[in-house]
């Protein structure tokens, strides 16, 4: 079938990767997804075979046992997954980010002893800024470490963690003031922690507990949590660049690899949301034939894939700014801002187009329906995305008058 949102100038690697990501998609995801995702049921037999296709290794370095891939090859892979079932992607995701983050900014025995085993898929991240009583102000953040020792020891409770039970290792931003003076600005009093864990809920490690999974209108199967910290202990190589106040900057980079993910979500759902909707169309009849012969049904698939390209071309503009080591914070905020909208407004018309048989549980639609919501809000809102890019935008257009 002929497809929309190719990606010009690809190599030959970097298409046999999706290629083969594709036919996962098509023979292992679609068929169970919903039935899995009705369950709330982790995928786990889906994730053993991304483990050996070798995708939680996909963008860590081949010294340390990955595939060394782009950003880009991942956001595309991303978008493929997504359209197979957005929840899948959202575990690699969080892992990804760790992973970047520790390739980025870890110390080289950090990296030695997490990123082979990250490749390998042995072991899985999750990344913790979120708390109950902040949303979007990552400033106003309360857990805290304090040094005791060769230790800190870390108080407070987190938030939405995706992965928060599967994931062995958490990244975990706090405060910690300890050689920052009173007055410090608040993103310059915070550190990231590389806290190691056991899979499962409950008490996982002393001080350190997953109550158990948050209950979700969609986004189901991946597992979302909390944390709560009371008296652990972490060493302090277990710092993140081994240097405390640095982990807000740290964040804030992995997050803009997590905004071009959850484009390539947006990307992913709505093109299956027009896979759908164009398919319904062409098989559903009134008035003696089929409703796609219908101009008003034409307008709405016309719309559709134009969203769906223009999504598409954001996203992959973002994810290569990021691979040519430029600044993407511009990019990827309006790549992520657009690609959830759209991806919101397709899902929707495709419903629509589905008319009352979108409304059942048996039609792949009402899934996606309840998917796409979260995409507005994963990686920052739509109005904290406008916020950074309307700064960009006079920063790179600043008038001297």
């Amino acid at each position: 079938m002929a497809r929309l949102a190719q990606t010009a100038g690809l190599t030959d690697v970097q298409q046999e990767i999706l290629s083969t990501v594709r036919d996962f998609v098509d023979k292992e995801i679609i068929p169970v997804a919903t039935e899995l995702e009705h369950r709330d049921e982790y995928p786990q037999q889906i994730v053993d075979g991304l483990k050996e296709l070798g995708l939680f290794g996909l963008m860590i370095p081949e010294e340390y046992g990955g595939l060394g891939e782009s950003l880009l090859t991942y956001a595309l892979c991303v978008e493929e997954i997504a359209r197979g079932w957005m929840s899948v992607s959202g575990i690699i995701n969080t892992h990804f980010i760790v992973a970047y983050m520790l390739k980025q900014h870890g110390t080289q025995e950090q990296k030695e002893h997490f990123l082979p085993r990250m490749a390998a898929g042995d072991v899985r991240g999750a990344f913790s800024m979120s708390e109950p009583g902040l949303g979007s102000d990552v400033s106003a953040i309360t857990s805290k470490a304090v040094k005791d020792g060769e230790e800190y020891v870390l108080n407070g409770q987190k938030m939405w963690l995706t992965n928060g039970g599967t994931s062995s290792l958490v990244a975990v931003l706090v405060r910690s003031d300890e050689g920052h003076p009173e007055g410090t600005a608040p993103h310059k009093s915070m550190t990231t922690f590389l806290v190691e864990k056991e899979p499962g809920f409950g008490e996982v490690r002393p001080g350190l507990t997953i109550p158990g999974k948050i209950d979700k209108m969609g986004y189901k199967g991946v597992d979302t949590t909390e944390l709560i910290m009371d008296g652990l202990r972490v060493p302090d190589d277990r710092v993140l660049g081994g240097v405390t106040g640095r982990g807000f900057y740290q964040m804030m980079d992995g997050v803009e690899v997590g905004r071009v993910n959850v484009a390539a979500r947006g990307c992913g759902v709505a093109q299956r949301a027009f896979e759908l909707g164009v398919r319904y169309a062409q098989q559903r009849h009134t008035f003696g034939k089929p409703i796609a012969q219908h101009q008003a049904i034409q307008f709405k698939l016309a719309e559709m894939a134009t969203k769906v390209e223009a999504a598409h071309a954001m996203m992959v503009n973002a994810a290569r700014k990021k691979d040519s080591g430029e600044r993407n914070d511009l990019e990827a905020g309006m790549a992520k801002y657009l690609a959830s909208e759209y991806c919101k407004e397709v899902v929707e018309d495709a419903f629509r187009i589905h008319g009352g048989y979108g409304f059942s549980k048996e039609y792949e639609i009402e899934r996606l329906y309840r998917e796409a919501p979260m995409l507005l809000i994963g990686e920052g809102t739509a109005e904290i995305q406008k916020m950074i890019i309307g700064r960009r935008l006079l920063e790179e257009y600043r008038f001297e008058g």
